[in-house]
Parts: structure tokens; C-alpha cells; sequence
């Protein structure tokens, strides 16, 4: 991408971002040199806001950011496409130290909300129209998207894959029928043992 290209023309250029698994169009903005660069070095959304003059990043304050999974351009080379994967829900529960509890409680509260009243455009809602099978794809790519942040080792993009994968796991346990209730009691069951720690197996100690 010759980034020189792009601002030949004018100093902004529009910025058209879209889901990249549902393909919904989220939103336009528009992006200066510095932002479609801060945006490919951190691959968070991040535009040129014309009323202020400055940058922002798309969920700097809302905690709703967008990562950007890849960035297109036209033929003319005078618009950028991105394509990206938003923060979903649960880091909007997670402001104001609700207790790790409360905020799965409301995280399946609302995931159960758009299960019963589909609305259009709803990431949530697209997952149940898909099905099961659709799901566990998911739940499996954000498992594996956990690994390798883990593997990674920097804090910020691991905590935001965990939340991914929480959600999507909740998104599980209602299509599936199984109350988020059963799995709290059963955690609280296992915090509650004595001596819950697994004992290593002498084949562990093989491996």
C-alpha cells in the first residue's frame, strides 16, 4: 500500500469500515495520513474527526473498538475499505468494577434479548439465524485467537480476544438452552472444595 498515492489528491480521504464477518456497513469517516497509519501500525480504527481537527479512535471512550482484520482500497486509490472486527459487548459491562458475576449475568441478559427479539443489523442475532454449527465455528476460532495472544504475550490483545471468546460462549449457552445459573452453581460448587486442584496423574509427568 504506497501511502503516498493516497493523499495526492486530497489530505482526507473517506474511510468506509465494515463488519467482517457479517458484512454490515458500520459506519463512514474519513482518515488523514496519520490515521490510516496508526491504524495499520495498531490495527484499531482510528480517523481524522473534521469538527475537532484531530484524531480519535473509533471506542477510545466507549471501549467499543474496532480491530481492523484488513484494509482495502479502489482502483482509484482514493478510498480505504477496512474491514473489522468490533469489540462486541462485554467491555462496555466491565466499566464501573461490576463483579466478574453481574457482568456475564448481564452480557447473557442481553445476548438472550436479541435470541428473543431479532433486530436487524445485529451481529448477535446473525450468529442465531446461522445456528449451532455457526457458533461452535466461532467459539473455536476465538479459542484459537486466545492461544496465539496468549503466545503473544502482550496483555491488551489477550484481554480483548478473552472477551470475545466470553461472549461467544454465552451466545453458546443460549442457543444450546443451558442456563447461565447451572454453569455459575457449578463454578461456585468447585471454588467451595477443599483441595479442588487436580491431582497430576503419573502419565502428566510422562509428557
Amino acid at each position: 500500500m504506497n501511502l503516498d498515492q493516497f493523499f495526492k489528491k486530497s489530505e482526507l480521504i473517506p474511510a468506509i469500515v465494515q463488519d467482517a464477518e457479517s458484512r454490515e456497513v458500520l459506519m463512514l469517516a474519513y482518515m488523514n495520513r496519520q490515521a490510516l497509519e496508526q491504524t495499520l501500525q495498531t490495527k484499531k480504527s482510528t480517523f481524522y474527526s473534521r469538527s475537532r481537527q484531530s484524531l480519535w479512535v473509533k471506542g477510545e471512550t466507549s471501549g467499543n473498538f474496532q480491530f481492523v482484520q484488513q484494509a482495502l482500497y479502489d482502483c482509484d486509490e482514493d478510498t480505504i475499505l477496512l474491514l473489522v472486527k468490533p469489540n462486541l459487548f462485554l467491555p462496555q459491562f466491565l466499566h464501573g468494577g461490576r463483579e466478574m458475576k453481574e457482568t456475564l449475568e448481564t452480557l447473557y441478559d442481553v445476548v438472550q434479548s436479541r435470541r428473543q427479539s431479532p433486530a436487524e443489523g445485529s451481529y448477535t442475532c446473525y450468529l442465531f439465524e446461522q445456528g449451532l454449527d455457526k457458533i461452535l465455528k466461532k467459539v473455536a476460532e476465538e479459542t484459537g485467537e486466545v492461544i496465539i495472544a496468549a503466545k503473544n504475550g502482550a496483555h491488551e490483545p489477550l484481554c480483548g480476544e478473552v472477551c470475545d471468546l466470553l461472549y461467544h460462549l454465552m451466545v453458546l449457552l443460549a442457543e444450546t438452552g443451558l442456563p447461565l445459573e447451572q454453569v455459575m452453581a457449578e463454578l461456585d460448587a468447585r471454588a467451595q472444595k477443599i483441595g479442588n486442584l487436580k491431582q497430576m496423574k503419573k502419565v502428566d509427568h510422562n509428557t
